[in-house]
């Protein structure tokens, strides 16, 4: 040890000429959102469920039968048993290593040359049994164990944040894909009454000719105003389809008939905008947290490359034991000397101590160990960038979802005024009153603010479902946050 010394303070010097300061992740946001004021505060077990908040029966069914049925649920649980036993599998690298060993040999052996002149037999037949416990003990006197197994946890968690991601993801899809086929629904519901009244204009107009009461143009221009309506339902029926059966996909039930969603032909208000403080987002969101565990991951990396340049002791005790009967003689008195076996049983322990010091290596450990410190940096400035991405994320969300419901009050009170002054039109056009192109002017007028409604419906409560999303809702926040590793 005392000719090690000198070594280990020199390899220990440049250790510390090598280590750099990771400086601290830029984090700070501000005390609010640029944005409307909230209107009610959430609680974290509503945030966790906030589909919940929607109060749709439905779209609570298909959650929950998303989480335990579908292909992505599924594998984010085999992901989290392979992530635990990973990190099971670092920890133990870092503790005693030690096996047991055993060896069983018959070994027959013959005189193949002169007879023998000796006392001792040549040849015959040797039977051995061998066995020993052999221990591998690194002692940890410059911390290198202990950084690997804060390592090995950080990495844990930065999978866990990914996998929970994942489900916050799944819930969100499922939702807006849910939303996105209830809208294709409605609009597939206004394009077949469409077709029906188009059709009924056209029938009236139809008998006006035949009566010589109408224009035949009127009636062509009905025609192609059916074959349009025709058309678009033929769209949306296709449309409706192919968001019902994405949605099974989502679920777990891909090749079930799209006849069994039965989606309802009805949209719900969205929740109301949620007060949420920009900070919160640090502690929720799980890309940010996932971006905060791989820095932490980077950072035991890193110094466990620097304490690489350090020397290593090892304790290697061992213990075994051994049978062996091989050809011996045996001495019968007075002066009688006979062939006989020889049995020799043998217990033993040891124990030793082993040291390594990467002199050589010590150049290509500090380059090493500098390529790490960079990556440890990209780390924190990709951490950074996360948490902006996701305050500027948050706050557009919450804009477009308050922008997204104060047109949907607009486009209400629109739709009913459009619909009352196409149906006065329908009114006038059968009794004579007016003619095809004013019918025809109120009811696209009516229709096309009935579609806008409806859109601008799907799209704030796809925009809330996002919302939810960006402040970090949809994944076992409460349940991370008591057992964090």
């Amino acid at each position: 040890m005392r000719r090690l010394a000198p070594a280990i303070l020199f390899a220990a010097a440049l250790s510390g000429c090598a280590s750099t300061p990771h400086r601290t992740p830029d984090v700070r946001l501000p005390a609010r959102y640029e944005a409307p004021d909230a209107a009610s505060a959430l609680t974290p077990a509503q945030l966790d469920s906030w589909w919940l908040l929607f109060k749709d029966p439905q779209l609570n069914a298909l959650e929950d039968e998303a989480f335990a049925h579908s292909p992505d649920a599924r594998t984010v649980a085999a992901r989290i048993l392979e992530a635990r036993a990973t990190r099971g599998s670092q920890i133990a690298q870092t503790l005693p290593t030690g096996k047991l060993s055993g060896k069983v040999n018959h070994q027959v052996s013959s005189n193949i040359g002169a007879a023998s002149q000796s006392l001792i037999p040549i040849g015959g037949t040797t039977d051995t049994l061998n066995g020993g416990f052999d221990v591998s003990w690194e002692l940890d006197l410059f911390g290198r164990l202990a950084v690997a197994r804060k390592g090995a946890n950080a990495s844990l968690a930065q999978q866990r944040f990914n996998i929970e991601g994942s489900r916050a993801s799944l819930a969100a899809n499922v939702a807006d894909t849910y939303f996105q086929a209830k809208g294709l629904t409605v609009q597939l519901d206004d394009a077949r009454e469409n077709l029906r009244i188009q059709g009924d204009l056209a029938g009236v107009s139809q008998r006006k000719v035949d009566l010589g009461l109408g224009l035949l143009s009127d009636a062509d221009r009905l025609a192609g105003s059916l074959a349009q309506s025709h058309a678009q339902v033929d769209d949306l029926e296709a449309q409706t389809h192919a968001a019902q059966r994405q949605l099974l996909i989502l679920i777990g039930r891909g090749t079930a008939p799209t006849a069994g969603l039965s989606l309802t032909s009805s949209l719900d208000e969205a929740p109301p905008i949620p007060a949420a403080v920009p900070g919160e987002l640090l502690a929720r969101r799980p890309d940010v947290r996932e971006a905060e565990a791989k820095v932490r991951v980077q950072a035991a990396t890193s110094r466990i490359r620097h304490l690489a340049i350090l020397p290593t002791f090892t304790l290697l005790p061992g213990l075994g034991a051994s049978h062996t009967v091989s050809p011996g003689v045996s001495f019968i008195p007075p002066a009688t000397l006979a062939p006989d076996k020889q049995t020799t049983d043998l217990g033993f322990w040891y124990f030793g101590v082993g040291g390594s010091m990467p002199l050589l290596d010590i150049p290509r450990l500090l380059s090493d160990a500098k390529a790490e410190d960079a990556r440890t940096e990209q780390a924190v400035i990709a951490y950074e960038k996360i948490v902006q991405t996701a305050y500027g994320e948050a706050e557009n969300d919450l804009v477009s979802l308050s922008a997204g419901e104060r047109s949907v009050a607009t486009l209400r009170d629109g739709e009913v005024r459009a619909k009352r002054a196409a149906d006065a039109a329908k009114t006038r056009y059968g009794m004579g009153l007016d003619d095809i192109t004013a019918a025809l002017t109120a009811e696209q007028s009516w229709r096309d603010t009935r579609s806008a409604l409806t859109n601008t419906q799907v799209q704030t409560l796809r925009r809330a479902v996002q919302t939810y999303k960006a402040l970090g809702g949809g994944w076992a926040y409460a349940s991370m946050s008591k057992n964090n590793p």
